[in-house]
Formats: C-alpha cells, sequence, structure tokens
C-alpha cells in the first residue's frame, strides 16, 4: 500500500473514531492513537526520509494537510462534546418559570430593636436627644465621675467586668483590686461625657448594650440593653421627673396603667426612687405574674447629685436635673409577660415571629 494510502485511511479512521466518541477522555485516547509519540500519523511522519525525493514535496504536503484535518476534526468534536454536555447541564437545572415562585420569609427587627427604637421615639418626642459612647470605659467615668466611692459593690470584680490591671497613678492598688478599664456596666458613663463636652441645658437619652457578670438565668443576663436618660437645666425639679415618667410609662404600657414610686438610693443621685407599674396581668390585683404585689418595678430614677454636676464641670448652684434608667429586656418582658429574659436570646424563630 502507498504511503498516500495509509495517510487517506488514517484520516478515514480517525473520522471514523470521532463519530462514536461521547467524552473528552475517548478524543483524548483518539488524539493519541493518531497524533501522539507512537501514533500512526507520527510514524509515517519520520518514514519521510525513505520515499523517493521526487515524490517527497507531494508526500509530505499530504501528510500535513491530514494532520492538520485530523487536528482540526478533533477539535470540533471537542467543542460538539462541551456544548452537549452544556446543554444536558442546563436541561438537567432548569426551571420551569410557569410554577409559582417561592415566598421569601420577610426579616424584622428584633422584638429588643423595636422596643428600644419605641423608647428613642417616645422621648425624641420630648425634645431628648440620643447620644452614644464607648463600650470600654474608665472607672473615672462609669463610677468616680458618677459619685460612687471607691468601696462601692458595684466596682467589685463580681459585678464588673475589667480589661486590665493597672492600679490608678498615686496608688499601689484598687480598693477591691478592680483595674482602669472595664465593660461599661451602665450607659450612665454617656451622660459623663456630654456634660463635660455640652452647656445645659442637656435633655438625653443613651441607650446601648451593657455587660455585667451575671449568670443568666430567668431574671438576669450578662449582656442587656440599657436606656438611660439625664435632664440639666435652670429649675427642675421632683414635679418634672415625675412628670416625665409618667408619660414614659402611660406610652409604653398602656393608658390605663398606674406609677408607684419608692424611696430607694444609687449614689449618682439624690433623693433617689425606684419606679413600679401596675400589673397588666391582674390589673393590680395582685397575681403569680407580679407575686401577689399588684406592682412590677421598671426602672430607677431619682434627682442628680450636686457632686456628680460639679465632677462634670456643671455649677450645681445654678442647675439642677434628673436622670432615670431603663431596661429595655426587663419593658419587654413586662410587656409581653415573658416569664425568662433568656427567650429574648435563643434566636427561636417561632418566637420572634409573634413581634
Amino acid at each position: 500500500m502507498a504511503m498516500s494510502d495509509d495517510l487517506n485511511a488514517i484520516q478515514e479512521r480517525v473520522q471514523e473514531a470521532l463519530a462514536g466518541a461521547h467524552s473528552l477522555e475517548d478524543l483524548e485516547k483518539i488524539r493519541v492513537a493518531a497524533l501522539g509519540k507512537k501514533g500512526s500519523l507520527t510514524a509515517i511522519m519520520h518514514m519521510m526520509g525513505k520515499v523517493p525525493p521526487e515524490e517527497r514535496p507531494a508526500m509530505g504536503k499530504l501528510a500535513n494537510t491530514v494532520r492538520a484535518n485530523v487536528d482540526s476534526a478533533i477539535k470540533q468534536a471537542r467543542l460538539q462534546i462541551a456544548k452537549r454536555a452544556l446543554d444536558e447541564k442546563i436541561m438537567a437545572e432548569a426551571a420551569d418559570v410557569t410554577l409559582p415562585g417561592r415566598r421569601l420569609s420577610p426579616g424584622t427587627e428584633h422584638l429588643i430593636s423595636q422596643i428600644r427604637e419605641e423608647i428613642e421615639d417616645i422621648f425624641c418626642g420630648l425634645g431628648y436627644t440620643v447620644e452614644d459612647g464607648p463600650y470600654v470605659e474608665t472607672t473615672y467615668y462609669n463610677f468616680t465621675a458618677l459619685n460612687a466611692p471607691e468601696d462601692h459593690p458595684s466596682r467589685s470584680a463580681k459585678d464588673t467586668f475589667y480589661v486590665v490591671d493597672n492600679a490608678p497613678e498615686g496608688k499601689e492598688v484598687h480598693v477591691q483590686g478592680e483595674s482602669d478599664v472595664l465593660l461599661r456596666t451602665q450607659t450612665s458613663g454617656v451622660q459623663a461625657h456630654v456634660m463635660e463636652a455640652k452647656e445645659p441645658p442637656i435633655y438625653m437619652i443613651c441607650p446601648g448594650t451593657v455587660f455585667r457578670p451575671d449568670t443568666a438565668d430567668a431574671n438576669h443576663l450578662p449582656q442587656f440593653t440599657q436606656v438611660e436618660g439625664l435632664v440639666v437645666d435652670e429649675g427642675i425639679t421632683f414635679g418634672d421627673l415625675k412628670g416625665t415618667l409618667d408619660y414614659f410609662t402611660r406610652e409604653i404600657f398602656g393608658k390605663d396603667r398606674a406609677t408607684r414610686y419608692r424611696p430607694h438610693f444609687f449614689p449618682f443621685t439624690e433623693p433617689s426612687c425606684e419606679v413600679d407599674v401596675s400589673c397588666g396581668v391582674c390589673h393590680g390585683k395582685g397575681c403569680r405574674f407580679c407575686k401577689n404585689t399588684g406592682w412590677l418595678e421598671i426602672l430607677g430614677c431619682g434627682m442628680v447629685d450636686p457632686n456628680v454636676f460639679r465632677n462634670c464641670g456643671i455649677d450645681a448652684e445654678k442647675y439642677t436635673g434628673f436622670a432615670f434608667g431603663i431596661g429595655v429586656e426587663r419593658v419587654a418582658a413586662l410587656r409581653y409577660d415573658l416569664p425568662d429574659l433568656r427567650m429574648l436570646m435563643t434566636g427561636d424563630m417561632r418566637f420572634l415571629n409573634q413581634f
């Protein structure tokens, strides 16, 4: 058989093999059999030196043509197989556009965020500003500036998360071994910052997260949300405090809820008191939820101690003011009769979707 017949036969065999190829692996086998180092076409190319000189140009041209045709046919087959695989994948993943779409579950604000914003709206409606401050505070702004003595129990490591352990300048150790930097236990430090930075009159609230080393149980959380308020102006009286908080409790709990003020002690305020709201379950008659008292504690408040004004550079002879602190999680629990504060932290959508 002449070399030209061999070349044409190789091209025909490749075409027949390509017609039966169904994968890229099949194509690779065909390519190696024809064009590989030991392929049939490569072997003929190596025999080109034995062809008579007068036939060599024509035979070389034919061999190159066959090689180009085989290579082109393999490439074309590779494109067809890839296209066929893509079409099959598209068909397998095809969506019926006539089917009804999936209903997406709309996201909602967490109950704590809802109540926090509602509290902000109530006080903003009264002309208050919303202030913010750092989560990591110093003992000065968290305690000292707020008239808390150095031996106050709240400074203990049992009640405060301390960050570093540096004794204050001029002292070898702290009274109770605490450090200078801490995670804020209250947002009252923001009030001290604002009083230092702004001139009265001041009407502000400072909502935010606070931290205390409490074991999580039905009534306590180690991290919770607090909203504290401060008013500093000329002629502010306890009557202004009572009127403001009475309005707030009616707005947040309902117009039919009564309030009660009980004397208490806070270093930041003098006089100080705790505020109770009538139980919404028994309407003040007494039940298990209110421990048969008819009342539920909601916040602490009082008239700002003059020492706090002096610490923050405000004239205590000219200005008076009041302050209060509200736990947002407690408001949520009392408003919706939640038996356990931990329910707010579980992320259980069956519970959260109710609000």
